[in-house]
């Protein structure tokens, strides 16, 4: 049984799911409630200001930044949590079977996945250094950084594999299971994905152009999971991106702004390392991937039909 089969274990009506997406969201939104509590108190109470923080997500308030990001990751987690509980008692199947098709998590797979995409990331970041050296400014401050590791390396994942188990995971096998083929949910769930992080402030700044990158992304993403047939790469990538992301080389007008390594103080601009990623990187591990771990039949895999299996209940 393939990833997308596994979907068809258990109980899998469509208010279900809507059921579950609907949960999902109010645990989000009962998780943030730290995060405004926090945001009040650094405001001193003033409505004005804690307003107008709401509209930047309370990153412009001046609140610490790790403690920021805990309470940010902390939504995540309630989402994680709500979904596990989803998938357990209103679709009465085992969480396992939204992360991969194998009996168990494939850690090595993770952690090969999170190797190869930090080691390309910082060798990236560290040609753009070379290549701009006065548009990064060095930013080192012991406790703060090794306060923000931790926040990393513990908490992130957290926010990213919630994110990649209600994308890849369940939403894939719910869309594949409701149409039958694997090039619906693929594309849709890849959409949805780049259209939600729509809202980060990065596209204020730089436009809707990143949507190429956001959806490209997740099209990446998606792909890795219904090849390998399951989503241990995908957590590992995004775990990788993200805490690259968080503890390298923060700047003051995106979604991770921490007291990282480095500033980039550069003004604001879509720049070609944005479509490399895209159109040269991402296929690029797409191929070594597939060498690694033997994938055949991508056209079967991609945009086949899906077969309802024989389900023994037992």
């Amino acid at each position: 049984m393939d990833f997308i089969q596994r979907g068809f274990v258990g109980k899998n009506k469509s208010w279900m799911y809507i059921l579950t997406m609907v949960l999902v969201f109010l645990g989000i939104q009962f998780a943030s409630i730290p995060l405004m509590i926090a945001a009040f108190i650094e405001v001193d109470g003033d409505m004005d200001k804690f307003i107008k923080g709401a509209e930047s997500s309370f990153m412009n308030i001046g609140m610490n930044s790790s403690w920021f990001l805990f309470l940010m990751i902390f939504t995540f987690m309630i989402a994680l949590l709500t979904l596990f509980f989803c998938v357990k008692y209103i679709h009465k199947k085992k969480f396992v079977s939204i992360v991969t098709s194998r009996q168990k998590v494939d850690w090595n797979r993770i952690f090969y996945a999170f190797a190869l995409w930090g080691t390309i990331s910082v060798i990236a970041i560290f040609i753009g250094m070379y290549l701009s050296p006065d548009d990064y400014t060095w930013n080192f401050q012991p406790i703060p950084f090794f306060t923000l590791v931790f926040v990393s390396f513990v908490f992130l994942p957290f926010q990213t594999s919630s994110e990649e188990l209600i994308f890849r995971g369940y939403l894939m096998q719910g869309f594949g299971t409701l149409v039958k083929n694997r090039w619906f949910p693929l594309i849709v769930t890849s959409v949805i994905f780049g259209l939600l992080h729509g809202m980060n402030p990065e596209v204020e700044r730089l436009g809707y152009i990143l949507m190429v990158f956001y959806i490209g992304t997740g099209l990446f993403y998606g792909i890795t999971t219904l090849m390998d047939e399951g989503t241990e790469l995908a957590l590992g990538l995004h775990a990788s991106n993200n805490i690259i992301a968080a503890f390298l080389v923060t700047t003051d007008w995106m979604v991770f702004r921490t007291d990282a390594l480095y500033i980039d103080t550069s003004e604001p601009a879509v720049g070609a390392e944005m479509f490399i990623g895209v159109f040269v990187l991402y296929p690029l591990l797409l191929l070594i991937f597939s060498k690694k771990y033997g994938w055949t039949n991508w056209k079967q895999k991609l945009i086949g039909k899906v077969e309802i299996p024989v389900i023994d209940e037992k």
